[in-house]
């Protein structure tokens, strides 16, 4: 079974930084085989890709409203994935959720095999 445990949600200014992380876990589960990502869903809308980052760390895919914004990492040695949020906007507020998928690249186009249970983000304006 894996295990993924969102931390680092909370509320920040607009213009703040913010910065998650994604510890993962399970008696079966190689970190450093598995793309890992971020979604998030804000009320009311549909879960949305955000990032996500290749099994070496060398690739990573952002979402248009967040490039240039956002910057998503991997510590394997840690079993962690990271998303560094820059400059939030109040439309930044959501549930942000880690995800992992079983392939070398994963860039979001469908669902991941794991999700974590998520961490609330809320930008104020």
């Amino acid at each position: 079974q894996v295990q993924l445990e969102e931390s680092g949600g909370g509320l920040v200014q607009a213009g703040g930084s913010l910065r998650l992380s994604c510890a993962a876990s399970g008696l079966t589960f190689t970190f450093s085989g598995y793309a890992m990502a971020w979604f998030r869903q804000a009320p009311g809308e549909e879960r949305e890709f955000v990032a996500a980052v290749s099994v070496g760390g060398g690739t990573t895919y952002y979402a248009d409203s967040v490039k240039g914004r956002f910057t998503i990492s991997r510590d394997n040695a840690k079993n962690t994935v990271y998303l560094q949020m820059n400059s939030v906007k109040p439309e930044d507020t959501a549930v942000y959720y880690c995800a992992a998928d079983p392939s070398l690249f994963y860039s979001g186009s469908y669902p991941p095999n794991y999700w974590g249970k998520g961490t609330l983000v809320t930008v104020s304006s």
